[in-house]
């Protein structure tokens, strides 16, 4: 796992990832659902959809949009396995850990932070 100044200036350099903004619908739910609501929401994503060692559809999961959270993780890279590994250097092939999955949804939580302000 990376420091996430380190990580953030990384992405930032990266033509695909910096991209990625909340627009339209997103930043709407994102204002009117709340914070609290919508990392709650990338919680059970993660548990979902990044945490099992093994995913049947592992780099196609993620719909680039149609919730914050989804957005958020092509931002910051959570959005696959692959991608976990590459830019967060969490191993593909094991469960990720509780301490894992808690370094993603903060990751993600900084880049939603910075969506709002």
């Amino acid at each position: 796992m990376r420091d996430l100044d380190e990580l953030f200036l990384a992405l930032s350099k990266s033509a695909f990832r910096s991209k990625f903004r909340l627009q339209g619908k997103d930043l709407v739910y994102l204002h009117d659902k709340g914070l609290p609501t919508v990392i709650a929401h990338a919680e059970d994503f993660i548990a979902k959809r990044l945490a099992p060692a093994v995913i049947k559809n592992d780099g196609k999961q993620t719909p680039f949009r149609g919730h914050p959270v989804f957005v958020a993780q092509h931002a910051t890279a959570c959005c696959c396995r692959g991608c976990l590994e590459k830019w967060h250097r969490i191993a593909k092939g094991h469960e990720l850990s509780p301490d894992q999955q808690a370094y993603v949804l903060k990751v993600m939580e900084r880049w939603l932070r910075d969506q709002i302000a």
